[in-house]
């Protein structure tokens, strides 16, 4: 009886190891401390399977799994609560035995084991979110403590640096003042490393090849860009473009049956972070769009200005993220360079007859 397939239920400090043999039964358990699983790594045949889902420290884990000669597999948690036996009882044990049954799985769709480079980088945006929520939460709290005593001003930072600049001329009392000052100091601090830690990554997407190349999307800036390359790297764990849309969560859910198609919603599955990131670089593309004129806007940009006299604000920002989507992940994959005109090179493009006699 061969083991072939090892799920394993990560934790902070006791992991949870379930052997599946090839034909599918349960041959071994075990639930093992931090220390003793990095022990028994070792021990494992080379090239089996060992199944993990998705997690904090799943990619670490994934490489010391390379480095043994095994064969990692992460898979989205949504894919493997199908297969845990009992909803009622869920526990590691049983959550164990879950993944490395879906793991077995033909079609499952695996994640590849990111580097530490790309989780270096990621590792900046992940901060820099972290920052930014921080930085709305004390601005928030400023205003609420003005608002106590009758201070309101716009909505904006700008509005509130004035007011905070001049707090003397307010009349406030001294303890409230000292207590205003100290809480704008540590605003200014965060707004400090929110610009500090986007400078580092421009640097970072000024030196990397492939950025440079994704930068030339209208749209696509250098934090997106860099988010994009540290995420997918070079994009090839999708099939194509639209199942990379799909994964973003760019796309409608269905509520099909009998032949008729009900579509609803975007999804919103997939990196949440990615997605925030094209819906802001798909604004700047629809406003860059509004001010051309029709004669001298480029293809895409013409088809932006069709969407926006047709569709609902929303739905446009969608369409343009979504293709916005396909076109990195073609540039990625295929390692080609941005191509306004790429559009025409398709077979089935009809071609007016001046355009096609020039490219012919």
């Amino acid at each position: 009886m061969r083991t072939i397939t090892i799920g394993v239920d990560l934790a902070k400090q006791v992991f949870s190891v379930c052997s599946v043999d090839a034909a599918g039964r349960v041959a071994d358990r075990r639930d093992l401390r931090r220390g003793a699983f990095v022990q028994w790594l070792p021990s494992v045949a080379a090239g089996t399977i060992v199944a993990m889902e998705a997690c904090s420290g799943a990619h670490h884990w994934a490489r010391r799994c390379q480095d043994h000669g095994l064969e990692p597999r992460l898979m989205a948690a949504q894919f493997v609560a199908p297969f845990r036996k009992s909803r009622t009882a869920k526990n590691d044990r049983n959550d164990a035995e879950a993944i490395a049954t879906a793991a077995r799985q033909g079609n499952m769709r695996f994640i590849p084991v990111k580097t530490v480079e790309q989780q270096v980088r990621l590792s900046w945006h992940r901060v820099r979110e972290g920052y930014k929520a921080e930085a709305l939460a004390t601005s928030n709290r400023l205003r609420g403590l003005l608002a106590e005593f009758g201070v309101v001003m716009a909505q904006s930072d700008s509005a509130l640096r004035r007011t905070l600049a001049d707090l003397d001329a307010l009349g406030l009392p001294s303890l409230l003042v000292e207590l205003l000052c100290d809480v704008d100091a540590h605003w200014q601090q965060l707004q400090a490393r929110i610009a500090d830690i986007d400078r580092r990554i421009q640097a970072h997407a000024r030196v990397d090849e492939a950025c440079t190349r994704l930068r030339a999307i209208i749209g696509v800036g250098p934090v997106t860009a860099d988010a994009v390359v540290a995420t997918i790297g070079s994009a090839h764990a999708f099939a194509n473009g639209r199942q990379f849309a799909a994964w973003l969560g760019l796309v409608p859910m269905q509520h099909s049956s009998g032949g008729r198609t009900r579509l609803g919603c975007i999804s919103c599955r997939g990196d949440g972070y990615l997605r925030t990131l094209l819906i802001q670089g798909a604004r700047s593309s629809l406003q860059r769009a509004k001010a051309v004129a029709w004669e001298k806007a480029t293809p895409e940009q013409r088809w932006i200005q069709d969407l926006e006299r047709r569709l609902p604000f929303g739905k446009v920002l969608v369409a343009i993220a979504n293709k916005h989507a396909r076109q990195l992940w073609a540039m990625l994959a295929h390692g080609e360079h941005y191509d306004a005109d790429a559009w025409m090179k398709h077979p089935m493009v009809q071609r007016p007859a001046r355009q096609r006699c020039v490219s012919e």
